[in-house]
């Protein structure tokens, strides 16, 4: 059984490795900004790096972004799951757990050359970014990319 998934022109052979390559793309991006990165030892944590911007620091948790697209191929929104999971060992039962403000400030993900920040108590267990507006003209609640990209976001932190 072949479980690839695509991320632009790399195929990626699992989630690890989509995550990984989440990641990079994320520091690169911030990289680029001119900002500092600080990446903890270990995979221990519940953060991935801490972005330092403009003297402050920030604990930061990259998820991959799942685009979802409409039924003539155009991307409608991106998706990011925004939990953990606990259960690696075979047969285990896996258990999701949502992330607090006490564990990250935001989730970050790479989408389009951009870095999209949510803040951590904007999310549940999922966050869903409109390109798009909805087609049935549902206002109330929803959230768009735009608002999240780097250069809106960098400029408030």
């Amino acid at each position: 059984m072949n479980n690839t998934k695509e991320n632009k022109n790399v195929e990626v052979v699992d989630t690890k490795r989509i995550g990984n390559l989440t990641e990079l793309q994320c520091i690169t991006r911030f990289y680029e900004l001119g900002f500092s990165i600080s990446i903890p030892y270990g995979d221990s944590e519940k953060y991935d790096f801490i972005l330092d911007m403009n003297g402050n620091l920030y604990k930061i948790q990259c998820k991959h972004a799942n685009v979802h697209k409409d039924e003539f191929g155009v991307v409608d929104y991106i998706s990011i799951d925004t939990t953990w999971q606990t259960g690696y060992t075979r047969g285990a039962n896996f258990k999701y757990h949502s992330y607090t403000k006490k564990d990250i400030d935001y989730f970050v993900t790479y989408y389009d050359g951009k870095n999209y920040l949510i803040p951590v108590e904007e999310c549940n267990t999922q966050k869903i970014l409109r390109i798009l507006p909805p087609k049935n003209n549902q206002s109330k609640g929803i959230t768009y990319l735009i608002n999240y990209a780097d250069e809106t976001i960098c400029k408030t932190m």
